[in-house]
């Protein structure tokens, strides 16, 4: 898994829109990048709910937020579209970038060879360096909102 402080691993992934996207694209503010299980489930929306009403401020805390999940383009589309979510929404249906940051969560709630991303979140600063890693011991666990807001004013 990758450690705070190392360079975070790049990704060409393909948004709602089906336009590739690479975490370059967002580099010169800071990133967070929120590895979410399954679109449309309870603790997923409201994860990301979460993230939509406090979009402003992260904004100005000079920082974007990138959500990464598993499900298919055109899933995250009709979620993203449904919740009102006004940041982008990647791809990652191959779990290349899961696998490559380590986050595989396999055989998902007992489903035999059904891989997902563990709940997690990177803060990546401006220049594309890891400074903050959370992972969920629990699927339906949240991450602390509002410590990750408070660590985005401590970084450029």
């Amino acid at each position: 898994m990758l450690r705070i402080g190392e360079k975070a691993l790049d990704f060409n992934l393909p948004d709602t829109e089906l336009k590739n996207r690479n975490l370059r694209d967002f580099l010169g503010s800071k990133v967070i990048l929120v590895f979410f299980v399954n679109v449309f489930t309870a603790t997923c929306t409201k994860e990301m709910c979460e993230f939509r009403d406090s979009v402003a401020r992260i904004f100005r805390l000079k920082a974007q937020v990138v959500g990464i999940s598993v499900n298919d383009p055109f899933s995250n589309r009709a979620f993203a579209q449904k919740n009102k979510l006004p940041f982008p929404i990647l791809s990652d249906y191959n779990r290349e970038v899961i696998r490559a940051y380590g986050l595989e969560n396999r055989d998902f709630e007992g489903i035999k060879g059904y891989t997902v991303a563990k709940r997690s979140i990177f803060v990546v600063d401006s220049k594309g360096i890891t400074r903050y890693i959370w992972v969920a011991k629990e699927q339906r666990e949240e991450p602390d909102y509002k410590a990750i807001e408070k660590f985005l004013e401590q970084i450029n």
